[in-house]
């Protein structure tokens, strides 16, 4: 039977009564009808996951005891940064939902020359709300105790000037290295890939000084939605978790 994962962005305690989050309570009750006395798994973020079990379930709210802690090994040794080209709708939840499942570690939405949506200050806080519930969800999901940074949407250059790791890639169907042949490394990271309409000329002269290397995949252009996914789970699987 497949277990209940919740998500509390609160600090956890074994031993304490917590009250669920709005949207998880509403989706226990209403969904799987759940009810005092059944259990679930908590969990907050730090790397572990919390027992727990209902004491009441109604329209007012959700409250569980708190059980014990046990430590989630499934984070991938292979710390991969995503720079995401901000895509419509849709398509940007799919890919925030299949990099969280394939173990990025933080998604960087960028705003690019080709960028097709635009965000007001207002706009832009709802789609971060958003996207950072989609992650969540996805960690739910999953089994991921640690849930993965979403930062905010930000102009390409502050990003990609702004990053440490020093394995930096491009995605460039027209690059020389390709993921199946590069040479090996460890640890961590970047991977940007474009948006609908991909990187513009001035796009690329700001990721290439900033330490970006051309990156081929395979033949084929991808669109964004699967750009960046099939990559991911070609460095995972050669240099992290995925064998």
């Amino acid at each position: 039977m497949r277990t209940t994962r919740i998500f509390v962005d609160q600090p956890l305690r074994s031993g304490k009564r917590i009250a669920l989050p709005e949207d998880a309570a509403a989706h226990l009750v209403r969904v799987l009808r759940m009810q005092a006395g059944d259990g679930c798994v908590l969990f907050d973020g730090d790397g572990g996951d919390y027992a727990a079990t209902i004491v009441s379930a109604n329209k007012r709210g959700v409250e569980a005891d708190v059980g014990a802690r046990t430590q989630v090994d499934n984070e991938s040794p292979l710390r991969i940064t995503l720079v995401q080209g901000i895509a419509r709708g849709e398509k940007m939840d799919w890919i925030l939902q299949k990099a969280t499942e394939l173990g990025v570690t933080q998604v960087l939405p960028v705003n690019s020359d080709r960028s097709e949506v635009k965000l007001d200050a207002e706009r832009a806080v709802k789609r971060l709300a958003h996207w950072r519930s989609v992650v969540v969800s996805a960690c739910e999901q999953s089994g991921r105790a640690r849930v993965p940074e979403v930062s905010a949407a930000q102009p390409l250059a502050n990003v990609a000037n702004g990053l440490a790791s020093p394995h930096r890639f491009l995605l460039d169907p027209e690059a020389k290295d390709a993921i199946a042949t590069m040479p090996a490394f460890e640890s961590d990271c970047v991977l940007a890939v474009g948006p609908e309409g991909g990187w513009s000329e001035r796009d690329r002269a700001v990721l290439t000084a900033a330490g970006f290397k051309g990156l081929r995949l395979g033949p084929r252009i991808l669109r964004t939605e699967t750009a960046g996914i099939a990559a991911i789970a070609a460095l995972q699987a050669r240099f992290g978790d995925l064998g």
